[in-house]
């Protein structure tokens, strides 16, 4: 079984790389960066995922994947009045319109073998947080397309969720855009390990998981509980 991992070198992405290889899945890793996996059932694919022509290309040269997992992020603050363009621009072609490319592709040949499975890795930011506007909407717009493609795609075997983490211990949290505010803490009292999410993923890829689909699955440390 082949899974694309978008993300793969690191933080998140890299840890679901892990759980699926460590699951017997083959996993080919999307990165602008270099691989960070050495295993025989993991290939890499050096790609920006900015650029939509080449992740189409990338996801149209593997055939038979039977899974897509979307972890590539990156995360720029600004509040109203201070809100950068650009920064706006990096975090949606990277968040939905890589994913839009890449599952265009991948989805209709899913939905024509009957077989498989997409989970794109959102936020619980995605409810809204202040000076995270930008990157709120881009994760709100992973939920959105994740109902419309399941919506598509049910009867064909093929689902597709989100998993929302809670502040996740990853090297995005020390990134120097996001220095003038520490993370939030869950009320698990800790920060969300990126192993956790990983399994969460695993659980999502398995044929256990086929009645679930169209669902935003918070990881979240008690952080969406009734306050």
């Amino acid at each position: 079984m082949l899974a694309i991992v978008t993300g793969s070198s690191s933080g998140i992405g890299k840890a679901i790389a892990q759980e699926l290889l460590a699951g017997g899945w083959s996993v080919a890793g999307f990165d602008i960066a270099a691989a960070a996996i050495d295993h025989a059932q993991h290939t890499h694919a050096r790609v920006d995922l900015c650029d939509g022509d080449a992740a189409v290309r990338a996801a149209a040269s593997l055939s038979n994947v039977a899974a897509l997992v979307h972890a590539a992020g990156v995360l720029r603050v600004g509040s109203l009045g201070n809100l950068d363009a650009r920064a706006g621009e990096l975090m949606w072609r990277l968040h939905v319109e890589s994913i839009t490319r890449i599952a265009n592709v991948l989805l209709p040949r899913m939905a024509e073998a009957r077989n498989g499975r997409v989970v794109l890795i959102g936020s619980r930011v995605a409810q809204g947080k202040a000076g995270r506007s930008q990157y709120a909407a881009t994760k709100a717009a992973l939920v959105a397309l994740a109902r419309s493609w399941a919506s598509e795609v049910v009867a064909k075997g093929v689902t597709v969720n989100v998993v929302s983490p809670a502040a996740t211990e990853t090297a995005m949290l020390d990134d120097p855009a996001r220095k003038s505010e520490s993370p939030v803490l869950p009320p698990l009292g800790r920060l969300i390990r990126p192993e956790e999410i990983a399994a969460t993923v695993a659980f999502l890829l398995s044929t256990g998981a086929a009645a679930i689909t169209g669902q935003d699955i918070q990881v979240c440390g008690g952080s969406s509980l009734p306050r």
